[in-house]
């Protein structure tokens, strides 16, 4: 999934991220807007998890949403 993509799907891809990352707040969330550069950094400062390591995880969760259409 594209950043466009990631950005029109924001509404149903944020629940999952609440799910997987529930530290993150909802002020947080509503400044990223479904930008993936800026969650990566927020749950990288947030869970202490390496770049690499978030941006895989995302992208896992975005290819299951797709797959899903969700």
């Amino acid at each position: 999934m594209n950043s466009d993509q990631m950005k029109g799907n924001w509404k149903i891809l944020r629940g999952k991220v609440q799910e997987k990352w529930g530290k993150l707040t909802n002020d947080e969330l509503d400044m990223i807007e479904g930008r993936m550069d800026q969650l990566a950094g927020a749950v990288q400062k947030r869970y202490g998890l390496a770049r690499e390591q978030v941006e895989q995880e995302l992208s896992q969760l975005c290819d299951e949403c797709e797959t899903k259409n969700c």
